[in-house]
């Protein structure tokens, strides 16, 4: 059985390669199954939550993460990230276990590779500038997919509700051809941004619709609780709606289930989930003018798919 570290996953996941990774895997059939997610108040006012993650491909293969997501770990000092855990991956054909890997870095991977892949159909091809808004453990993440995906962008903006925090992301990313830069105005940055990546722990809308610009792309990567949010109805009115996955991103995060519940969105009123974009379902962007929203909800498939294609590199060297 392989043991896989953080490093090599570091290594062996680059952007590009993983987001035409997870275009195919979309093409196969896979059983999404719940998660189960126990939570726990902690004194904070936050939750400390465990999820078990669990997917399967019949006759291919069998994984499962299970993870944590601590919020105060952010504060604390302690230099842990919010979310750590461990993967578990099996051959579907006997049930052998093939790898244990670390769930932390392949989720920081998984995560970002979605939201480029959703970006890869949905973000303006000559994009230029970025705004990222959280300074979280997957902020570095999601810059460095998002410019891999579109090398146009040649400026980001990180903006976080502690200005120390944004300015140090901005100073650990070297990036060729790429300005990172800590901002405190974050009207002023969405306004003047092509791609707009969230990963927050934010229970009140971060962005709103009436800042987005004719042809901006919205990310949302941080809310996985109904009670969380990181845009506005007026986001839902203007955008054209997409997501990883219906199952999840319609029945667990509150950037969909609030507006569904005010009125604003309704079940049916998104254009499609990247199945239907891999499988050519239904189109991406379709002008330079258009306005989307991507919601990145995760779920157990996606963390089979990277694994898998983890693996299949692994093997490869």
């Amino acid at each position: 059985m392989h043991m896989v570290s953080a490093d090599e996953i570091h290594r062996l996941l680059d952007y590009p390669s993983l987001v035409e990774g997870l275009k195919a895997f979309h093409l196969q059939d896979t059983d999404e199954a719940s998660d189960v997610h126990l939570a726990q108040p902690a004194p904070s006012g936050n939750e400390n939550v465990f999820l078990a993650l669990p997917a399967w491909q019949r006759d291919q293969a069998i994984g499962i993460k299970l993870i944590t997501v601590f919020p105060d770990n952010e504060y604390t000092g302690t230099g842990l990230p919010s979310v750590q855990g461990v993967y578990a991956l099996f051959d579907g054909k006997n049930g052998q276990p093939l790898a244990l890997m670390d769930g932390t870095a392949l989720t920081l991977r998984k995560t970002a590779g979605d939201s480029a892949t959703g970006a890869s159909y949905l973000a303006r091809e000559d994009a230029a500038t970025m705004l990222m808004v959280g300074a979280g453990a997957m902020a570095p993440h999601l810059i460095m997919a998002h410019t891999a995906i579109r090398p146009s962008i040649s400026k980001v903006y990180v903006w976080n509700r502690s200005a120390a925090r944004a300015e140090a992301v901005a100073a650990e990313l070297s990036l060729d051809g790429v300005v990172v830069e800590a901002v405190t105005d974050l009207e002023a940055a969405a306004r003047q941004a092509d791609v707009i990546s969230c990963a927050t722990m934010a229970t009140e809308p971060l962005i709103q619709g009436a800042w987005l610009k004719p042809g901006a792309h919205l990310d949302l990567v941080g809310s996985y609780q109904k009670h969380m949010r990181e845009s506005d109805d007026e986001c839902i009115r203007r955008c054209r709606i997409y997501m990883d996955s219906r199952m999840f991103a319609l029945s667990l995060p509150g950037d969909l289930l609030l507006p569904a519940e005010s009125g604003v969105f309704t079940e049916g009123d998104e254009v499609g989930d990247l199945f239907d974009l891999a499988r050519g379902i239904c189109h991406g962007r379709q002008s330079d003018e258009e306005i989307t929203f991507f919601k990145n909800a995760g779920g157990g498939h996606l963390d089979l798919g990277t694994a898998r294609f983890l693996m299949s590199r692994l093997e490869a060297e």
